[in-house]
């Protein structure tokens, strides 16, 4: 039996003075309202209603659960209106993760948007460029850059990036730009440390694709640092744009072997369950989709 129900079946008819007049209001049985007033006198050990054939009223013990089972409904409705309103509205702590120059290029100017639109909510954004455990370490969601999310999560694709290669003018200067893919193995090249492919770069180009074994001269697990060191000429990076387009931009980089550069590669948000989406990491998620260009993340 489930009390509340049942709790509901007495005050109708305790208010409608008879058992088919509460059925009507409940859009139930008679016999099922009546037994559910019998179930319920029988846990509560006790006789609620006086029955006759006219009509039928609370028992002394009966009036005051009846007084007692209106304040509780009553009280129940308004904690079930107050918790359904608060799960349609985007409120709460929401901790993202995020690899570490993405979220510095690209989503600290639109947190304040975001922000803006929902101020119930209070970001938490964690920046790493390790792979977090999202559900050991408390995570709403993550972005997530990369060609094949992990089947164990749900993925949305937000936007692509492209990976430029690219050096100072100074090294190319020096060492002169390589002719082929193939030549990148006599360059300096500098690596990204969680790179898929480990020390091979593998590009498309004007004939097809290439891929190049490399012996790096600098390994690091940062774009950004491998940028600066790029742009302080000390070889050549294959990064994404959100990381060397303003060095590309104002001639800090130049690019390497123009035409040829590795596939692009997706940004994605993800989070472990379909079930129950907060409406905080589904309004997140979709700000981010409306505010990154979905072909090129690189219009921001």
């Amino acid at each position: 039996m489930d009390t509340i129900d049942a709790m509901r079946v007495f005050v109708a008819v305790v208010e409608r003075n008879g058992f088919s007049a509460a059925a009507d209001a409940l859009d139930l049985s008679t016999a099922a309202v009546t037994r559910q007033i019998a179930a319920l006198e029988k846990r509560l050990s006790a006789r609620l209603l006086n029955r006759t054939t006219r009509r039928v009223s609370p028992t002394s013990i009966g009036a005051m659960y009846y007084q007692r089972c209106v304040q509780l409904l009553a009280e129940f409705d308004a904690l079930e209106a107050s918790v359904g309103a608060q799960a349609l509205q985007p409120s709460g702590r929401l901790r993202i993760n995020a690899p570490v120059s993405y979220g510095i290029a690209r989503l600290a100017q639109l947190l304040p948007g975001y922000s803006a639109l929902y101020p119930q909510v209070e970001l938490d954004l964690q920046l790493s460029d390790r792979l977090v455990d999202m559900v050991e370490e408390g995570f709403d969601l993550a972005i997530r850059i990369t060609r094949q999310p992990a089947p164990s999560l749900i993925a949305r694709r937000l936007a692509q990036a492209r990976i430029l290669l690219c050096a100072a003018p100074d090294y190319l200067a020096r060492r002169g730009q390589p002719a082929s893919p193939e030549a990148l193995a006599e360059h300096d090249c500098l690596s990204y440390t969680y790179l898929a492919g480990g020390e091979t770069w593998s590009l498309q180009g004007p004939q097809g694709e290439a891929s190049v074994a490399l012996q790096p001269r600098m390994r690091a697990n940062n774009g950004e640092v491998l940028r600066e060191a790029a742009i302080a000429g000390m070889g050549i990076i294959s990064q994404p744009d959100f990381i060397v387009d303003q060095a590309l931009a104002d001639g800090r980089l130049v690019a390497v072997l123009p035409g040829w550069e590795a596939a692009p590669i997706g940004i994605h948000a993800v989070y472990t369950s379909r079930s129950h989406l907060a409406p905080k990491v589904r309004s997140f998620i979709d700000y981010l989709a409306q505010h990154l260009d979905n072909g090129n993340d690189s219009s921001l």
